[in-house]
């Protein structure tokens, strides 16, 4: 994360992308879920994003008694800046393979990834 200019633990950045990623405000217990872990968790972190001022939480206009929570624009743009610097890397990584090689890997790795979600859902670990 320093590389994009934060200084977050795993646990914040792991949030931040959680919100940028599906780019639209969620409840607690929707990022613990992708998170795969306890709401407890995940909100002692969002106090220190709230008080960094990368996200902020409103009312859930289908339930009052809940709380949404989305990026700030600061939030946005920090993740957007972390993608950027990731796929930098990767581009950078596959700078010397032949547009041959590229498109192998791509194409097993699309099969990897299709593989496991049918394994996990057949299994029920895909939730």
């Amino acid at each position: 994360m320093k590389q994009v200019g934060a200084d977050l633990d795993r646990p914040g950045l792991s949030i931040i992308l959680a919100l940028h990623m599906t780019g639209k405000a969620m409840r607690v217990g929707e990022i613990a879920d992708r998170m795969q872990v306890a709401g407890p968790h995940v909100t002692r972190h969002l106090h220190v994003l709230e008080r960094r001022r990368l996200v902020h939480g409103l009312a859930d206009p289908g339930d009052r008694r809940a709380r949404l929570v989305e990026l700030t624009p600061d939030g946005a743009e920090l993740a957007d800046r972390y993608v950027t610097t990731l796929l930098g890397w990767f581009g950078e990584a596959l700078s010397g393979w032949s547009s041959k090689d590229r498109k192998t890997f791509y194409d097993l790795l699309l099969r990897f990834t299709d593989d496991l979600a049918a394994f996990l859902a057949a299994t029920g670990e895909a939730d």
